[in-house]
């Protein structure tokens, strides 16, 4: 009975530490959005590497949304904050990196594209049962 006990307390005291994380990692995300976008207004100016970067912001968003709704956190998000993010360094250092460098970016940006599909088709082709279940 005490196990239990303890394990119910430890189960709540980390789903709150969890929500807790969420919630800051939220409020950051939103604040560094309206920082840039007065960075933005201040400039008179939109650029892309701005609009990659709100982007970046809004994955991080829908991201923490995922979660708090479904209790889990597809792997496709993370890759695709990834390919945004290298996206946005190819696109603001352009003039200043070598050849070599930008073909390994482009290359790390299609390598992660395609551990999507592979994520997105064994996702479709080999479900989890409680997916499958729900169906």
């Amino acid at each position: 009975m005490p196990a239990d006990l303890i394990r119910r307390f430890n189960q709540n005291v980390l789903a709150l530490v969890e929500h807790l994380g969420l919630g800051v990692i939220a409020v950051a995300t939103v604040v560094a959005a309206a920082g840039e976008v007065k960075l933005m207004f201040d400039a008179g100016a939109v650029t892309l590497p701005d609009l990659l970067l709100l982007f970046l912001y809004l994955e991080v968003l829908a991201m923490v949304s995922v979660y708090y709704r479904q209790g889990k956190l597809p792997i496709r998000f993370p890759l695709y904050i990834g390919m945004i993010a290298l996206a946005r360094y190819l696109i603001i250092d352009m003039k200043n990196i070598s050849e070599l460098r930008m073909l390994v970016v482009a290359g790390a940006i299609l390598l992660l594209a395609f551990a999507v599909l592979v994520v997105r088709y064994g996702h479709i082709r080999l479900p989890y049962p409680e997916d499958h279940n729900r169906e």
